[in-house]
């Protein structure tokens, strides 16, 4: 056959083939070609970071992200709020009229909108001036007069809005305005006004009024003169009007009874009368209950349509301070603002050695505040707090909190993987000595744990809780939970205050512990406590005369899941005494409510000090101040006329000989008593990032933001760093599609040719 008669016979087939070919190559490559072009359009049309919780230009803005456990603050009123968590709000809102050196140790009193730290005046019962050494069964009077600086005003609020005639133009929102309305600010109008010396005069009144219910009326009623009687008559009007039916949320009067103790000399003249020798009296100048109050205020929130919207002076507080409330979402987030009229105020020029080269005085006189908003956003779990925190969303875990770096540094020391990461990224844990303490408590109103109906029933409870004493193994605990950051207590003053030395009671519990050969202490052992238990009546945990066993019940602020392994703990230190621990735990709210009843049996709770004298930590056992019958601080409701009478005493002296001896004395009456087992001295560490400047982490100043500065160009760069997508794995999904397809074509390429050659055979 012919050339000719064999491309005829074949070349149809060949072009066939070819054709087929083509479509199965088509069918192969076309949509790994088309899938690599949009994944790969996807890779490069992926934003800078997917994870950020809000858009990622916000983090370059001036402004501080960090978080609140849990629920909201409780109150957010300067005159009833006495919990940590509370305090960077209120602080920051509110201003009394002293506060604390935010840089100098020890710390020292500085006039905040007062012009001058004044020292008080002594005077005897006919009013004449005594010495400032003058003793103190001679004094009648300790006077405090305080001249206000100018110039200050209050945040803008719809409250000092004013109609044509002068009167408060929102003094009566109706219920429609009200129901939309999720902000006071929400009103079309605000103003603002001068603060006056009558504005810190009501604010000392409320801490008397039944309305308030402040946590420290019962140690003013016997400190300012008058005020018991004041608190008396305000709670007897009271009663009147709510027998005539005037609703909770009812405007009280404050002015329409007399209180001599505390004028108002003129707009800008205060004068406070204190009831004898009390030099410790200054401390609570800095402290919130004695913050202004304007009366427009009270009044504003006096209406039954704002409160039932929750906008009160417990979420939406009224103040002068460095920045005011912007945003309140209940147990979702909490934004404070710059305060548009804030006074000049400055950043501090001194410190304590070591400030200058940390860079804490490198904004000296430059004006404050630095931040234009804080923004508090829930986190309930600790693991997404510390990712975020780790990924730069936050710029401090908790910015309020002197501990919230411990979990890091013992990750540190754990994990030589996370220390190099935590080093890399510039994180800072810096570290302080705070004067706190962490304890439990015994509720000394209960029949088995407290301070008994009779000489025999406190004799056996005393026995009971020495036993307990010695069995919770307080060491056992800061090495197992604390990571061994922390120090036993042996009794209620913490190092660094004045009391407190190692040759002293302070620093040796001697019914807890006995010296070991080493002059060490060593905790007795639990032989001991097993035999005092027997002698308390209840030998091996069961009642001698019932055969019962002992069941106590231990209340615990925190209902967390993570804290099942701590109480578990708790548990078992009873359990060495064969006593049963049920613990009931719950959240702080209902902590609070349940330990203001005295439902409570055995607590565990904390106290940071207010002001750094021992008087703040040895008030917390004076029985006028106790919880339940006085609304104090005395949690235990403890009470012992030998203590209350050598506290009283104490609490006139200057440091000295003298004050140490009666310190001294009463540690050894709670020693022998125990109405606490006193625990441990906490460490404190807080946690920031590289951005965040003047940062000094201190549980006794509470109005820190303002100090607070943010680099918010650094924080941007550093979450683009961080939180770079990562794309790799997309194109190497490209390649090995494409190397698939191409494999694929290869095959299809080959079974064409062996079928058309197989054709050709054929033929």
């Amino acid at each position: 056959m012919s050339a000719a008669g064999f491309s005829g016979l074949f070349g149809p087939r060949r072009e066939g083939r070819k054709s087929l070919f083509d479509r199965r190559l088509g069918r192969i490559l076309l949509p790994t070609l088309v899938g690599a072009a949009l994944l790969i359009a996807l890779a490069l049309a992926l934003p800078e970071v997917m994870n950020s919780p809000r858009p990622l230009a916000e983090y370059g803005e001036n402004v501080l992200y960090t978080a609140f456990g849990g629920r909201s603050p409780r109150t957010l009123d300067p005159q009833k709020s006495y919990s940590s968590d509370e305090a960077s709000y209120v602080y920051s809102i509110c201003e009394p009229l002293y506060q604390y050196a935010y840089l100098e140790r020890p710390y020292r009193l500085e006039a905040r909108t007062a012009e001058r730290v004044e020292p008080p005046r002594y005077v005897d019962a006919e009013g004449r001036t005594l010495p400032e050494d003058a003793p103190a069964e001679k004094v009648a009077e300790t006077i405090y007069e305080l001249q206000l600086r100018e110039g200050i005003f209050y945040a803008p609020h719809p409250a000092f809005v004013k109609d044509e005639t002068g009167a408060m133009r929102y003094a009566a929102i109706d219920g429609e305005t009200a129901e939309s309305m999720r902000s006071p600010l929400d009103l079309p109008q605000a103003a603002t006004r001068e603060l006056t010396a009558a504005d810190y005069a009501n604010g000392i009144r409320r801490i008397a009024s039944p309305q308030v219910v402040s946590p420290v009326f019962s140690m003013m009623r016997r400190r300012i003169v008058g005020f018991d009687e004041y608190g008396r008559a305000l709670e007897k009007r009271w009663s009147k009007m709510r027998e005539q039916g005037a609703s909770p949320s009812a405007y009280l009067d404050l002015w329409a009874d007399p209180l001599p103790g505390v004028e108002a000399l003129d707009r800008r003249r205060l004068r406070i009368r204190v009831k004898g020798k009390d030099p410790l009296f200054a401390y609570w100048l800095a402290m919130s209950f004695f913050a202004p109050m304007p009366v427009e205020a009270e009044r504003f929130y006096a209406q039954e349509s704002l409160r039932s919207r929750n906008l009160t002076l417990d979420t939406w507080p009224v103040g002068t301070g460095a920045f005011r409330m912007a945003v309140y979402e209940e147990n979702r987030r909490h934004v404070l603002e710059r305060n548009p009229r804030f006074r000049r105020a400055l950043y501090p020029c001194r410190g304590e050695p070591g400030d200058a080269e940390s860079g804490l005085l490198e904004d000296c006189g430059k004006p404050l505040p630095f931040l234009d908003r804080v923004v508090f956003e829930i986190e309930k779990e600790a693991v997404p707090l510390k990712a975020k925190f780790l990924s730069g969303y936050y710029d401090s875990p908790f910015i309020d909190r002197t501990d919230s770096g411990l979990g890091f540094l013992s990750a540190m020391a754990d994990d030589p993987d996370q220390a190099e990461e935590f080093k890399e990224k510039g994180l800072r844990f810096p570290e302080a000595v705070e004067a706190s303490l962490w304890y439990i408590g015994f509720n000394w109103l209960d029949p088995v744990v407290g301070g008994g109906e009779n000489p025999e029933a406190a004799r056996r409870s005393r026995l009971l809780r020495r036993a307990i004493a010695i069995a919770f193994d307080w060491e056992e605990e800061l090495a197992i939970f604390q990571k061994n950051q922390g120090m036993p207590a042996h009794g209620p003053i913490p190092p660094g205050i004045f009391g407190w030395r190692e040759s002293g009671p302070a620093a040796f519990n001697p019914f807890v512990y006995r010296r070991g050969t080493d002059g060490r202490a060593v905790r007795r052992p639990i032989e001991e406590a097993k035999r005092l238990l027997a002698e308390a009546g209840y030998p091996d945990g069961r009642d001698a005369k019932t055969g019962r066993p002992l069941i106590l019940n231990f209340d615990y602020q925190n209902a967390a899941q993570g804290s099942r392994a701590y109480l578990a703990w708790h548990q078992r230190q009873l359990a060495k005494l064969g006593i049963q621990l049920e613990i009931r735990a719950t959240d702080y709210n209902r902590f609070q409510e349940k330990m203001a009843k005295g439902s409570a049996q055995i607590f565990f709770w904390g106290w940071k000090a207010d002001y750094p004298d021992p008087e703040n930590f040895l008030f917390l056992f004076y029985g006028p101040n106790g919880k339940v019958r006085h609304g104090g601080e005395n949690a235990g409701n403890y009470e012992n006329p030998r203590f209350d009478a050598l506290f009283r005493r104490f609490r006139t002296l200057p440091e000295g000989e003298e004050k140490a001896r009666l310190i001294d004395e009463m540690i050894r009456i709670l020693q022998e008593d125990g109405p606490i087992l006193f625990g441990y001295y906490p460490p404190a560490a807080a946690a920031y990032q590289s951005w965040v400047g003047n940062a000094k982490p201190s549980a006794m100043v509470q109005n820190s933001l303002q100090y607070l500065k943010i680099d918010g160009a650094l924080r941007l760069r550093k979450i683009r760093e961080w939180n770079r997508p990562v794309v790799w794995p997309l194109f190497i999904f490209v390649l090995v599609g494409v190397g698939a397809a191409a494999g694929a074509a290869r095959y299809v390429r080959g079974r064409t040719r062996r079928t058309a050659f197989d054709l050709r055979e054929d033929a």
